[in-house]
């Protein structure tokens, strides 16, 4: 499979303090899976190669205010557990994007993030399509969680998904290998960071190979 730079568009999701640092409120539930896939360091390498081959960077942190009232009062699951630990609260040390993937001004941050999907509360859709990407590459947390609720409604949009597998962490092994196994493949194109990267090149380079 080969790539346009032109019109991909690299999805980082909630690479936010209070999942990758060492502080952070859910950093302990996910520090394991982080190390074993040393998503954190292969992410930054991505970023820095992605950004040297024209692919747009694009965050999606999520946040909320100090009394969660974005959310209904009797909030259940993953979003409960997010209200009752305290996470994310907008103005924080750990709602704020981790200082190594620090967005560069190119870039474009997406707002609005309340809930589990990249799509469903924000304008991720409108400024993808506006922009003219159509392929899309998602990374970050959680893999089973927030990144297939994204993969999920990229696949339904007709984006074509990636999914950077060793870019990706969640809650425990078993369910990260679970998703990466049984989910991404059913939504996605599962792949390495290096093997998204090999696949990229500019609209020139793929018009020349066309016609080798």
């Amino acid at each position: 499979m080969q790539l346009s730079a032109e019109r991909t568009a690299l999805v980082l999701i909630e690479f936010q303090n209070d999942f990758t640092t060492e502080g952070g409120v859910f950093h302990g539930g996910v520090k394991a899976v982080m190390d074993s896939t040393q998503m954190l360091p292969n992410t930054i390498e991505l970023v820095k190669q992605a950004r040297e081959a024209g692919i747009q960077i694009v965050h999606v942190p999520i946040a909320f205010t100090d009394d969660y009232h974005e959310l209904t009062p009797n909030p259940y699951g993953i979003l409960k557990g997010v209200k009752d630990a305290g996470a994310f609260k907008k103005g924080t040390w750990g709602a704020e994007i981790v200082s190594d993937l620090h967005p560069h001004p190119e870039d474009i941050v997406i707002e609005g993030k309340r809930g589990l999907c990249g799509f469903a509360s924000t304008n991720l859709d409108f400024i993808l399509r506006s922009r003219g990407f159509q392929n899309i590459a998602l990374a970050g947390f959680l893999t089973n969680c927030c990144v297939e609720s994204s993969m999920r409604t990229a696949y339904e949009k007709g984006y074509n998904v990636i999914t950077l597998t060793d870019c990706c962490a969640t809650l425990s092994q078993e369910e990260h290998d679970n998703a990466l196994a049984k989910d991404f493949p059913m939504f996605s194109q599962p792949m390495t960071h290096q093997e998204f990267l090999s696949s990229v090149g500019t609209e020139i380079e793929l018009a020349g190979k066309a016609y080798e």
